[in-house]
C-alpha cells in the first residue's frame, strides 16, 4: 500500500477565509493602538483570529467602536463578531492566586482565548464557561 505524499489543499482554510492564531508575545509589547490596528488588519483580511489571551476593556471597546465607523464605509465590511473564554471558574483559593501571579508577571491573561471574525463569515459566536462554538456562514 503507496500513499502518495501530496500538498494539502484548503489546509486551515474555509470558503475564501482561514483561521489565524495570534500568541501573546506577538502582541503583548504593542501599544492599544497598535494591537487594535493589528488585529482590524488580520480581519479585515477575511481571517478568524484566534488570539492568546483576552484585549483591555478599553482596547475592546475602542476595537468595537472603530469597527463601528468603519461599516459603511469599506466595501462589503458589515462589523466584527467577538467572544472571550477565560479560564477561572471551578478553581481553588491557591491555583487562583498561582494564575493570578502568572498573568501579573507576563502582563496578561494568559488563561483566556479570544475569538474575533469579520460579521460577513462569523453567523455566531456561542459561549459557555468551557468551549467556544463558532457557526459560520
Amino acid at each position: 500500500m503507496t500513499k502518495k505524499r501530496g500538498k494539502k489543499k484548503g489546509l486551515g482554510k474555509l470558503n475564501g477565509f482561514s483561521i489565524q492564531f495570534l500568541p501573546y508575545s506577538e502582541f503583548k509589547d504593542l501599544g492599544s493602538m497598535k494591537r487594535i490596528k493589528k488585529i482590524l488588519d488580520i480581519v479585515l483580511g477575511n481571517h478568524i483570529l484566534i488570539l492568546q489571551g483576552k484585549l483591555k476593556p478599553s482596547e475592546e471597546t475602542r476595537l468595537i467602536e472603530d469597527t463601528m465607523a468603519m461599516i459603511g464605509h469599506i466595501p462589503n465590511f458589515k462589523g466584527i463578531e467577538l467572544a472571550v473564554i477565560s479560564e477561572n471558574d471551578g478553581r481553588g483559593f491557591f491555583a487562583k492566586m498561582k494564575m493570578g501571579l502568572a498573568n501579573a508577571l507576563a502582563g496578561g491573561n494568559l488563561g483566556a482565548l479570544t475569538v474575533i471574525g469579520p460579521a460577513t463569515i462569523v453567523k455566531e459566536i456561542k459561549r459557555n464557561p468551557k468551549k467556544i462554538e463558532l457557526l459560520v456562514k
